[in-house]
């Protein structure tokens, strides 16, 4: 066993070698000071007794599919909400000027799968103005935030791997407008990954392979880092939960918050209809009296497909990752330990072979260990859940090209925006099907604002913008 001078950290090896794992000390003789010192402040930050016990999960197969017995949830349709929206409007509107409400950006990724160098957040996503993810959001909060009175505090998730490159970009871009005194940035927690003996993987002769420990972990890391302290000094009630992704995600809706608050709702959904059965969606069910989020990889082949008498599907309510906390919820969700259940995923993983060099498996060599975050609806008292218009709501950016690309989330927006401009009898500024259109969120958020007296119109040759004057 390495025996050290400074004993502060003779403890950390002990637990290395008590958990079978002393096989990452390989290069320990090699290294100069500063790298043994990376490697000893990285195994403080693992829970080796977590690992054993995922371990033993992974290695004994435990990942298993429940049979569960799945029924369509109760939703809030899109037609039930043509009578009840005002009212839900009017009551999410009171909470946003009370300032009870916040907006939690979970923004952990990179735009690798874009063939982008950088967060996903940084992404040019705009048709015209090629505004950023975070400009984008950044730009709703204002808008409604200025529409309500109030100012929304923003807390935003990144992980190890973009934390600084993100807090850069927005400090470069002077947080778009948005006062650093109403942003709280953290990253996110990581769990290391093991191989298909159950051995941590080296990535670096000082460096332990880890990754995020899953969208789940969000609600882990707003407990640790502080921002549910934070929250709580601020008054806020209400946590909106968002992922960086989507394009046309309606922030801090007042008319969500609304139904949350009257069907006194610990985590509410947003949902919308699936287009075919096997559209890669989790889809929301009942089971029991919860209601739960199934993955479409786990839902059977009866399931999937299953059918109403007028021939539509009998499970259809596509989630899209747009949730409602209660702030006490995520407390409780953290103050006996964190609750959600780890899923282990097969998975290609590089590493260092015994030569120190880097090696690409050809196939799966390993497992990584995630948390869900729609979990925590098993723990909810109750949950409300709407559905909502995919034209207007929903367009995530997530492949390079096909679907959910950049090229499909870019003609999401033009047509949103063409909708807009029809509705307010500007229909002579697009007149030229061609011509891309983008409207600034701080103009207008739903379509509203769209007489001539509040337009700036700006043309150039990547098409028209209209901004406030």
């Amino acid at each position: 066993m390495i025996e050290l001078d400074d004993k502060r950290y003779q403890p950390l090896i002990d637990e290395v070698y008590k958990h079978g794992q002393e096989h990452i000390f390989l290069f320990w003789d090699q290294m100069v000071p500063d790298k043994k010192q990376n490697l000893l402040e990285q195994i403080s930050q693992i829970d080796f007794d977590l690992i054993a016990r995922l371990t033993k999960q992974a290695l004994e197969q435990q990942n298993i599919i429940e049979d569960l017995k799945l029924e369509p949830p109760a939703v809030i349709s899109l037609e039930e909400r043509r009578k009840k929206d005002p009212q839900a409007d009017a009551i999410g509107r009171e909470a946003l000027r009370e300032g009870k409400v916040a907006a939690f950006l979970v923004a952990g990724g990179q735009g690798t799968r874009l063939g982008f160098d950088g967060p996903k957040g940084m992404y040019p996503v705009t048709p015209v103005k090629k505004k950023s993810l975070f400009q984008l959001h950044a730009e709703k909060l204002l808008s409604i935030g200025r529409q309500n009175r109030t100012t929304i505090p923003w807390y935003i998730m990144t992980s190890l791997t973009n934390d600084k490159a993100t807090k850069d970009f927005l400090e470069e871009n002077g947080y778009f407008g948005y006062h650093q005194d109403n942003l709280y940035i953290f990253a996110q927690e990581m769990i290391p990954a093991i191989d298909r003996r159950g051995k941590l993987i080296l990535d670096r002769p000082d460096h332990i392979f880890m990754n995020p420990n899953g969208h789940g972990g969000s609600i882990s890391a707003l407990w640790k880092k502080g921002a549910l302290a934070d929250m709580n000094k601020r008054g806020v009630e209400y946590i909106f939960y968002f992922q960086v992704d989507n394009v046309l995600t309606r922030i801090c809706d007042p008319v969500y918050v609304g139904y949350h608050i009257l069907g006194q709702s610990e985590m509410s959904c947003k949902v919308v209809r699936k287009r075919y059965p096997e559209e890669k969606m989790g889809v929301l069910c009942q089971v029991g009296n919860k209601l739960r989020l199934i993955e479409y990889s786990d839902m059977s082949d009866e399931d999937m497909h299953a059918g109403n008498p007028d021939g539509s599907l009998k499970l259809w309510a596509g989630n899209i990752a747009t949730h409602l906390f209660n702030r006490r919820f995520l407390e409780m969700e953290n103050e006996s330990g964190f609750k959600l259940p780890y899923h282990i995923a097969e998975k290609s993983i590089p590493y260092l072979d015994e030569n120190g060099l880097m090696t690409e498996p050809d196939d799966k060599n390993g497992y990584k260990f995630e948390t869900f975050v729609f979990d925590a609806l098993a723990d909810a008292q109750a949950s409300v859940c709407i559905e909502v218009d995919r034209t207007r709501e929903f367009s995530p950016l997530k492949n390079s090209e096909g679907e959910n690309s950049p090229e499909t989330v870019r003609k999401d927006l033009i047509r949103l925006y063409r909708m807009w401009l029809t509705a307010a009898g500007h229909q002579q500024l697009i007149e030229n099907d061609s011509k891309a259109v983008e409207i600034s969120p701080l103009l207008s958020l739903m379509g509203e604002n769209l007489d001539f007296k509040n337009l700036n119109i700006e043309h150039s040759k990547a098409g028209i913008y209209l901004d406030r004057k």
